[in-house]
């Protein structure tokens, strides 16, 4: 191997090589994030000038939507750029910076969306004590937890993939980089670095999933001891947008990285990569807005607030 130059990029192999189709997705995946920005950026707008919205849980929901900006930021102008170029070329820096980003924000939305299910069980089986609980240094504790889990995660990852060389094929199976993709290419002993993979990335996903069960089981129980079946509903209601939000996010995750790979699945594990990286950051806000009735109808109050006020309009 001492013969083979070093790698100083990359080239992604995209979704499809056919270029009518690829003009298709650009339109498709530009409207997709466009969507996505707007959408996330309403939800932080709405919630920051309505006063009814000023919770601990809405205060999650601002990071959330923050968080879904950022994740998807990180992949998908690039992704849009090369959708209109014959060679999808990324530097071996751009790519190292790609894989610390997407796997900072991707961890930090685990433990937030695991912080929002413990927030929703303080809410539901402890409502006396709930604006205690949750105070507002708590919250900013909960969610700096959650960003420097993702700090941690994403340093190791990217340091041990930086100590790799790389001195033969270029090509990732992937429209980003990716831990394992861009591992398959190294000549040096990628080991530690799947050992690495094997630890964190379980131990977050171990720790994440279970504080969301274990929140929602006891959830379920004080529901199912409520008397009334309006109070059952009413407190079921709190909860079905963000399960829903994590069905969607762990049912991508699960299907990504449980399912064994081979040449005959790529393409639906292409797929699988784009809906979780691309559209569920879209599919976040919309689910709180139609689903969420406090969301809603702070909402019409806005709306009718500016409808009384042609200054506002205007």
């Amino acid at each position: 191997m001492g013969n083979n130059t070093p790698v100083t990029e990359f080239i992604l192999t995209g979704l499809t090589e056919d270029s009518q189709f690829q003009l298709i997705l650009f339109g498709i995946f530009s409207a997709v994030y466009a969507i996505t920005l707007v959408g996330n950026l309403s939800m932080i707008m709405l919630i920051r000038i309505s006063p009814s919205l000023h919770t601990p849980m809405y205060l999650f929901l601002t990071s959330l939507s923050f968080l879904d900006i950022c994740y998807s930021s990180c992949v998908t102008p690039k992704f849009l750029s090369n959708l209109l170029k014959e060679k999808k070329i990324i530097s071996y820096g751009g790519c190292l910076t790609q894989l610390y980003f997407y796997s900072l924000l991707a961890t930090t939305e685990c433990y937030l969306l695991a912080v929002m299910a413990y927030d929703r069980y303080v809410a539901i089986c402890n409502p006396l004590l709930y604006f205690i609980t949750m105070s507002q240094r708590k919250c900013v504790q909960l969610i700096a937890v959650a960003y420097i889990a993702g700090i941690i995660n994403a340093s190791i990852h990217t340091m041990a993939a930086s100590r790799l060389s790389f001195c033969g094929p270029n090509l990732i199976k992937s429209f980003y980089c990716e831990g394992p993709p861009l591992f398959a290419l190294s000549c040096s002993d990628i080991s530690l670095n799947y050992l690495l993979v094997f630890v964190f990335v379980g131990f977050n996903l171990l720790t994440t999933s279970l504080t969301v069960l274990t929140s929602y089981t006891y959830i379920l129980v004080t529901i199912l001891k409520l008397h009334s079946a309006a109070s059952r509903r009413k407190a079921f209601s709190t909860c079905t947008s963000h399960l829903m939000v994590i069905t969607i996010f762990y049912g991508c995750l699960s299907f990504m990285y449980t399912r064994p790979s081979s040449r005959q699945n790529y393409h639906l594990d292409q797929v699988a990569s784009v809906f979780y990286v691309v559209v569920t950051p879209m599919l976040n806000p919309l689910i709180y807005s139609m689903r969420n009735q406090e969301v809603r109808g702070a909402f019409r109050r806005l709306h009718q607030h500016c409808l009384l006020n042609p200054t506002l309009r205007t």
